[in-house]
């Protein structure tokens, strides 16, 4: 270590010295002091890296106790925190797809803070099984013998093709082999459940014959895969359920289909037509079906597999089955969401009330958020607010319906003293509870589609502590 190097690290404050600012002891009831010590411990040392890489990098005990609050501070907030979706995307991935209903809420606080009958039978005095909370549930509502529940739809697939077509052939059609955001892909998932895939048909043409060659002694199944987000359109031909339920059933084989939004209800009446409903699908033929809890149903992250009682009888036995079990709060939420769809209650699921708002509500609702804003910013030292109500195109989300679209309002802002649209958005983002907006012609803009009354609020308390630091 040269001379230069070493004056360098001889300048680096102690470890003493930095726990004894005022700012620490604040952060050491939240964290504990030896997590507070850990994380400028790491700090130091980064700098202590970059001082042997480059011996003349800048640095004062001002700057190295600015980083260390901004790192201790960071680790100090809960990362998982509420945000405000106001892009229109109703099943938003990234934001957490489907929001509980109130009921669903309850019922899980009520499970989680209690004891509970998780896998025990009042009536018996025995043990019990978790999967009877929502069986008879699922069955009522979509028609199927019987269902089993576990902790998301990848989980189902996995379950499904091991317990069904493990080192046996399943036949699937190439246009089907899909990526699914976060790289759930198709082929990766046959491979890891030790089915052994055999594709029929092109990209964009699989006719009945293609299936038809390709089924052997070995055959397990035929599988049909709903293309989430990927649509291939032209000159396409693909096989109806009810033809592939035919040719399964006279060569004694299963058709299993991955539907991925579990859509109970019929939303042809709002012009989203093309995907079925869970009950379509069992009604056409398909043996079994899967299903993601926490899309169109509306419910809590979970993996829904219904079919025939004698095929669901394999995968209650199969082991796998305990490692991808859900736990009680998703039972708890789960359940209270059947039941609301069970009592015809469906507009009290946030998802699906999301989805079925007219645009004359939001058109309204987007008239008097302006207003809202209007009035705020009447109160602020801004003299170049732009603000306007505009028609908007919401999606669905989730994989949900790619190629259709929710006419809806939202109101569109310009704040050229704060910056462009994208400054504003980062800043936006950046308050205590993030509002996350959409963009169009240079303006932020705030779809009505996804934002509640509370929402409405956060938005304007964002401004207002965007303006109180730039002491506007």
């Amino acid at each position: 270590m040269n001379n230069e190097v070493q004056n360098a690290m001889r300048k680096i404050p102690s470890m003493d010295s930095l726990l004894a600012l005022s700012w620490v002891e604040g952060f050491e009831a939240q964290i504990g002091r030896e997590a507070v010590k850990d994380i400028i411990s790491g700090l130091l040392s980064e700098l202590r890296q970059k001082i042997r890489e480059c011996p003349d990098t800048a640095f004062d005990f001002d700057s190295i106790s600015r980083a260390a609050m901004l790192a201790v501070s960071e680790k100090a907030e809960f990362s998982l925190h509420k945000v405000v979706n106001a892009t229109g995307v109703v099943i938003h991935t990234n934001l957490g797809r489907s929001l509980l209903a109130d009921e669903a809420m309850d019922a899980v606080l009520n499970i989680a803070s209690n004891y509970n009958t998780l896998e025990y039978s009042t009536q018996k005095g025995t043990r019990g099984e978790r999967n009877d909370h929502v069986e008879w549930l699922i069955c009522r509502l979509t028609g199927a013998e019987a269902a089993i529940v576990v902790n998301n739809n990848a989980g189902a697939v996995i379950l499904a093709l091991k317990a069904l077509s493990d080192d046996k052939e399943a036949v699937i059609s190439r246009g089907e082999l899909v990526e699914i955001g976060g790289s759930f892909r198709i082929p990766d998932i046959m491979e890891l459940s030790g089915a052994k895939m055999v594709e029929v048909g092109t990209t964009n043409m699989t006719h009945i014959k293609d299936y038809v060659s390709a089924i052997t002694e070995e055959t397990a199944m035929l599988l049909k895969i709903h293309p989430s987000n990927y649509r291939i359109t032209g000159f396409t031909s693909t096989v109806s359920r009810a033809e592939l339920a035919e040719l399964a059933h006279s060569r004694g084989i299963i058709l299993m289909e991955d539907l991925g939004s579990g859509m109970l209800v019929d939303t042809s009446c709002i012009g989203l037509t093309g995907d079925p409903t869970v009950r379509e699908c069992a009604e056409e033929g398909a043996d079994i079906v899967t299903f993601s809890g926490d899309k169109l149903l509306g419910g809590p992250q979970a993996g829904i597999i219904i079919g025939k009682a004698e095929i669901i009888d394999k995968l209650r036995k199969h082991p796998l089955l305990r490692a991808l079990r859900v736990d009680k709060m998703t039972l708890a939420a789960l359940e209270a969401t059947l039941r609301i769809y069970l009592r015809g209650d469906i507009l009290s699921i946030p998802t699906v009330s999301m989805v079925f708002k007219s645009q004359e509500e939001l058109r309204k609702n987007a008239q008097n958020f302006y207003r809202r804003l209007k009035a705020f910013f009447e109160t602020t030292r801004l003299r170049s607010v732009s603000l306007k109500v505009v028609p908007t195109n919401d999606t669905v989300g989730g994989g949900t319906y790619p190629q259709s679209q929710l006419p809806g309002y939202g109101v569109s802002l310009r704040l050229p003293e704060l910056g462009s649209s994208g400054k504003l958005a980062e800043k936006l983002r950046g308050v205590s509870t993030s509002v996350i907006a959409g963009a169009a012609n240079d303006a932020v803009l705030f779809h009505m589609r996804t934002l509640s009354g509370e929402d409405e609020k956060d938005i304007i308390a964002a401004f207002n502590e965007i303006l109180s630091v730039g002491g506007n």
